[in-house]
């Protein structure tokens, strides 16, 4: 039987180390691939390039910026996705303190202070407290963003200060859908994805124990026995 495509879709500074461990433990149930979001600076381009490129039909999953631009694929195409999953995302309008924070980043990388983004404002947040003792899992968050680079960070900002509201669309949904979260997540709250999952038909909300927002890095295993059931259902 033929296995149906997989599109992973990566968060704002992460690269394809972000689901590494889904695409070697899913590649027999589906034709995986990873398309990063690093071209376009608005969430609709990015949804159509995606699109463009993408196979008749496809399963789709997205992380944090992925999960975004997952939600706004669904709503173009709603005919092309097999099944959805979104992970630690958030189908909000920024707030203005948000918006705030991500022009401050943009000046930071104008300014020469790329490499800071990460190490000082988003490593603290982007995984739970006991995981910031793993080396191995830090440096490998700074390395996705030193290779995604200050151009295609400023796009992927400039992406989430102008993303739509999401919610209003979310009840036209109408393929299986997974809504998954670490537990710890900080930058996009269990109350967003308790949200999407009310709002989303055929859905169903999983929690990551002890985990923070990059949850198929942090906690590997747990996420790709939830994907491959999904991928199963």
């Amino acid at each position: 039987m033929n296995k149906p495509p997989l599109i992973l879709l990566p968060g704002t500074l992460c690269d394809k180390r972000l689901w590494q461990h889904q695409v070697e433990n899913l590649s027999s149930l589906a034709d995986v691939s990873v398309v990063m979001l690093t071209e376009d600076d608005s969430i609709e381009d990015m949804a159509r390039r995606v699109l463009k490129e993408a196979p008749e039909r496809f399963a789709l999953a997205g992380l944090s910026l992925g999960g975004i631009v997952a939600l706004e694929i669904v709503k173009q195409a709603p005919e092309r996705v097999l099944k959805l999953a979104l992970l630690d995302t958030n189908p909000r309008s920024p707030r203005e303190e948000q918006a705030e924070t991500w022009e401050k980043f943009i000046d930071m990388a104008e300014s020469g202070e790329f490499r800071q983004i990460t190490k000082d404002y988003l490593l603290p947040v982007l995984i739970h407290p006991d995981s910031q003792k793993n080396e191995e899992l830090t440096s490998e968050i700074v390395k996705m963003a030193d290779n995604i680079g200050k151009s295609a960070m400023v796009r992927q900002m400039r992406a989430l200060i102008s993303k739509p509201d999401g919610r209003a669309a979310l009840n036209k949904i109408g393929c299986p859908t997974l809504v998954m979260t670490g537990e710890n997540d900080t930058v996009c709250t269990m109350d967003m994805h308790v949200e999407l999952a009310e709002n989303i038909k055929n859905s169903k909300l999983v929690t990551i124990d002890h985990c923070g927002h990059l949850s198929s890095m942090e906690q590997p295993e747990a996420v790709s026995a939830v994907l491959q059931y999904w991928l199963q259902c």
